[in-house]
């Protein structure tokens, strides 16, 4: 699990990773940010969802988990887009 930042990736965020555009639909993998506060447990780090709504600047995702569906508010820096 990642617990700090490599040293080529410290310090403040891209201005495209807190910009990022996201549709209802889209999959997106949850990648935990250290340098921010996370809103979901750490043991869903790599784990795919699906994107329901969007409330204010966050995302509502959906996420299986061991068959029950389970759904996170996360901000959009913790989540990378997957193509499929």
């Amino acid at each position: 699990m990642l617990q700090h930042k490599r040293i080529r990736t410290k310090g403040k965020l891209g201005l495209s990773k807190v910009f990022k555009e996201f549709k209802e639909g889209d999959k997106v993998a949850l990648v935990y940010q250290p340098g921010q506060q996370a809103h979901f447990p750490l043991r869903f780090h790599g784990k795919t969802g699906v994107i329901k709504e969007q409330r204010g600047n966050c995302l509502v995702i959906s996420v299986y988990d061991g068959g029950q569906k389970k759904e996170f508010i996360i901000k959009k820096i913790h989540l990378k887009k997957l193509f499929s």
